[in-house]
């Protein structure tokens, strides 16, 4: 574990203990001298639907893209589905090398694979099954050469009772169970040489930077880290805030929009979310993250693309 990943309580058992106590998680973060113009840009491949691998490599090329958060969702490998699992049994390893190369081949390298499935479930027996799909979908990843995957704890609710006192996903035996269900998936990664990104989300699990900082030191698997979206958090955490707690623990980060106090995102640019000082906070305290462009697909990529680049040519000023 190097210096960005020390934890508070590894801190007590030093000589600096009553200085640590006041210091932020980012305080213990390199400052990078890398500027905005340093970032790195990708896409989510989430919303391009109706393309092959193939055409997507082809049409994000052109446009000067080089990375991607790829979900598998397009027509030659329609299998994602959100908040649960699916069938992978027919993607073998050839299958899987061929929707890799077809990236690769056009110059564009694939940081992580999405899977986003329920982890909180009450049913045990779902969450098992739900850590088995995420096993394969490792597998899957290994066949791919990739070893980061992205996802968020998941959400329930029983259509069939009543809302409860205490929402699901923040009552206290949730967080006990979702922490030994974390455990079990840093096993699996560990296995598979794999990294796990938890995404924060106001109303879900990971409700908050903070929570989600505390969850990931109380787990305490460096194969457990975090993916940021601000606008994800812009309810509840200014954007010092989310990298004050989270800097020490984010691979990479989502680009999209929101506006306040609406739920549905929205492609970068068309939100409230002060993109300037977002991208000058991750050249500065995460430069080596890349920033993927969400909630964008055929008819939006572009001017999502455009705000995002305009706003690091600017924020050089």
């Amino acid at each position: 574990m190097n210096q960005t990943t020390i934890k508070r309580r590894d801190l007590l058992k030093t000589g600096a203990a009553a200085a640590a106590l006041a210091v932020t998680p980012t305080a213990f973060a390199r400052k990078s001298s890398k500027t905005p113009s340093d970032l790195t840009i990708g896409v989510a491949t989430t919303e391009f639907r109706t393309y092959t691998n193939a055409q997507l490599a082809k049409e994000l090329a052109a446009e000067g893209v080089d990375t991607i958060q790829l979900f598998l969702t397009q027509t030659d490998s329609n299998y994602w589905k959100y908040n649960f699992r699916n069938d992978v049994s027919d993607l073998t390893a050839d299958r899987c090398r061929e929707i890799a190369d077809a990236y690769r081949n056009a110059g564009i390298s694939i940081h992580s694979i999405g899977v986003y499935t329920n982890l909180i479930h009450p049913d045990p027996e779902e969450r098992k099954k739900n850590l088995s799909y995420f096993e394969a979908m490792m597998k899957i990843g290994a066949y791919m050469k990739v070893n980061t995957f992205i996802t968020e704890a998941g959400h329930f609710h029983d259509a069939k009772k009543p809302a409860p006192t205490v929402e699901y996903h923040l009552q206290e035996g949730i967080w006990k169970q979702m922490l030994a269900t974390a455990q079990e998936l840093a096993a699996l990664a560990e296995q598979y040489k794999a990294t796990v990104l938890f995404e924060p989300f106001y109303r879900h699990f990971f409700c908050s930077a903070k929570r989600t900082r505390v969850f990931l030191e109380e787990v305490g698997s460096p194969r457990l880290r975090a993916l940021l979206d601000p606008a994800n958090l812009l309810e509840m955490n200014d954007l010092e805030e989310m990298f004050d707690q989270l800097t020490p623990y984010i691979d990479c980060l989502h680009a999209k929009d929101r506006k306040l106090h609406v739920d549905r995102g929205v492609p970068a640019g068309q939100g409230d979310l002060d993109y300037t000082k977002f991208v000058k906070l991750a050249a500065e305290l995460t430069p080596d993250a890349p920033l993927f462009l969400e909630y964008v697909g055929p008819d939006t990529y572009k001017a999502a693309l455009e705000h995002l680049r305009k706003t690091i040519k600017q924020a050089q000023g």
